[in-house]
């Protein structure tokens, strides 16, 4: 039997195994949301096309399968593009289908054509224009295939409404053939073997582990490696809970605003093994004076990030779930590793010094304003870590990186390459569909906030408990950090004001909205918002708006320049 477009575009879904997608229907798609109709998908209906890749976004990052968007030609599909490019700065699997005008009018500036290919191209994994109905399941197919492979990726697919009306056989494809695109999963024996002797030779090894270890799966293996030898790890921001924050061999985040211990051991190792990371400059900060003494070891599945940044020493290719689990199995017995614990224990005295002598630590006085990482700490305590926790941009984000300590992976959900304002909150709904009986917490700035806050009357609609902790300064909090410490405290437009009532704001929507203007309020109004469980909550939290993000490294610095309280 024939189907059209739209039908074969719900069916291939349906074979991927696809149970949610978000989105927000326009004239090009209107056969694909007549098709959605009776069809057994559960459709998000978002408040803005940005918020919806946001939220298939933090779907993909807390459950590991890829998160889908449907949206309209011309706006619709440009709306997307910020979201599809923080799915890529962080090799998030998202597939974004987009509609088009008929084939016939493409190019002829049609009433809401845009060229969504040729804008997302950049920033995509791969994108499509899908030309001819017969091709579409394929597509389909081929789309979450890339998305979801190798080093994983947003993909685009461009429909045109005449497409989507043409009517062919429904013939799902038995296989994927890309002779282009072969990701490679195994590390090269020798490589690996190269890798071991390098660390079993060193004195002062570090880990250091990024997002890669929870895109491959990989972190029962990563502590399982780290645990046989005792080697001390540090994680990028997109690496956090990839390790657990409460184990032993934990010493914090590294980078801009690492830790004291993560950014000194860093810069002292003989020896750093790279994890699933790619030596982003928030990272590394001045690059000629990143590890200096060294030996690099790099292990990712993508080649084109292997000594892109820093040139390493031992390169592996692979994915690193089976490069761990091999470099694991090779490790030689106990007897046999005497000098390599001599000197490992050695290391673990000089790290357990610097974490004692700048500890991250707050100091709230019961009197005074509100500090903000006093809210993080609370939070933790209360919910006992076992919270899904997301972040805006700024600040907030540092602070929750810092005093929330992640023990699980696709528990902690952020944007770490592009850096998105706005990002949390549909993130944390994504979450929340994902997951609708475990808590989660957007962690959020007063400015942050505004960016995507209209997607409240999508979770209002959807009965989703999520929990949003505003950290209300009155400020870009960043922004003026930045500006007291370079720009001679010329405070230019970062004062955003105390307006709106968030409070009032989320009972408007049909939420509810409660606040904190004293540090013994704190509890009451977590304790408060974690008992609801139909509607999102808005807790605001009114903090001293003069505290700063400390460690900081200053711009073109090494990452041993910390700036300290």
């Amino acid at each position: 039997m024939k189907k059209n477009g739209a039908e074969i575009f719900v069916s291939s879904l349906l074979k991927q195994g696809v149970e949610v997608i978000f989105g927000y229907p326009g004239g090009a798609v209107l056969p694909i949301y007549d098709a959605l109709y009776k069809a057994p998908l559960r459709h998000i209906l978002v408040r803005h096309e940005q918020g919806a890749v946001h939220m298939a976004d933090g779907y993909a990052r807390a459950t590991g399968r890829p998160g889908v968007v449907v949206v309209t030609s011309g706006p619709g599909a440009t709306n997307t593009v910020t979201g599809i490019a923080t799915a890529y700065m962080d090799s998030i699997p998202v597939v974004v289908f987009t509609g088009q005008v008929p084939t016939a009018l493409i190019g002829n500036d049609a009433f809401q054509e845009a060229d969504i290919v040729g804008i997302t191209r950049p920033c995509t994994k791969h994108n499509y224009l899908v030309k001819d109905v017969r091709d579409l399941a394929g597509i389909i197919k081929e789309a979450f295939y890339i998305a979801t492979t190798g080093r994983p990726g947003p993909v685009l697919v461009d429909l045109p409404k005449d497409v989507l009306a043409a009517q062919t056989e429904f013939v799902w494809p038995d296989g994927i053939h890309l002779p282009g695109y072969q990701p490679t999963y195994k590390g090269h024996p020798g490589q690996v073997r190269k890798a071991l002797e390098l660390i079993l030779s060193s004195k002062r090894p570090v880990i250091y582990a990024g997002g890669g270890v929870i895109g491959s799966n990989a972190s029962e293996e990563l502590s399982a490696f780290a645990k046989r030898l005792s080697i001390p790890v540090t994680t990028t921001l997109m690496g956090l809970g990839g390790f657990s924050g409460t184990d032993a061999l934990f010493m914090g985040m590294l980078g801009m605003h690492g830790t004291y211990a993560a950014n000194m051991a860093v810069t002292n190792t003989d020896c750093l093994i790279a994890v699933g990371a790619r030596f982003d400059d928030r990272v590394t900060g001045k690059v000629d004076e990143f590890a200096p003494y060294a030996k690099i070891i790099h292990i990712d599945i993508d080649p084109t990030s292997i000594s892109k940044n820093v040139i390493v020493d031992v390169p592996i290719v692979g994915d690193v779930k089976n490069v761990l689990r091999e470099m694991t199995k090779d490790i030689p017995s106990p007897s046999k590793l005497s000098a390599f614990r001599k000197a490992i224990n050695e290391w673990h005295g000089q790290i357990e010094g610097w974490e004692h002598t700048h500890a991250l630590s707050v100091k709230q006085d019961p009197d005074k304003k509100i500090k903000p990482q006093y809210v993080i700490e609370r939070l933790y305590k209360i919910t006992g870590g076992d919270a899904i926790v997301t972040t805006e941009v700024g600040q907030n984000q540092m602070w929750a990186a810092q005093f929330f300590r992640f023990r699980r992976p696709r528990t902690f959900i952020t944007s770490g390459g592009l850096g998105t304002m706005g990002y949390g909150f549909p993130a944390a709904i994504g979450a929340q569909v994902a997951f609708p009986d475990k808590t989660v917490i957007d962690i959020a700035g007063d400015g942050s906030i505004q960016m995507n806050i209209q997607e409240l009357a999508t979770a209002v609609q959807e009965k989703l408990p999520v929990k949003v902790a505003i950290l209300n300064n009155r400020f870009l909090g960043m922004i003026r950090q930045w500006q007291e410490f370079f720009y001679g405290k010329r405070y230019s437009y970062s004062c955003i004001g105390n307006k709106p009532d968030f409070v009032k704001l989320a009972e408007a929507y049909g939420g509810v909205g409660l606040r904190a203007n004293k540090p013994r309020e704190v509890d009451g109004v977590i304790k408060r918002a974690l008992k609801v469980k139909d509607r999102p909550v808005f807790m605001d939290f009114v903090v001293d708006s003069t505290e700063d993000v400390y460690p900081m490294v200053p711009a073109g610095q090494p990452i041993n320049k910390m700036l300290l309280v």
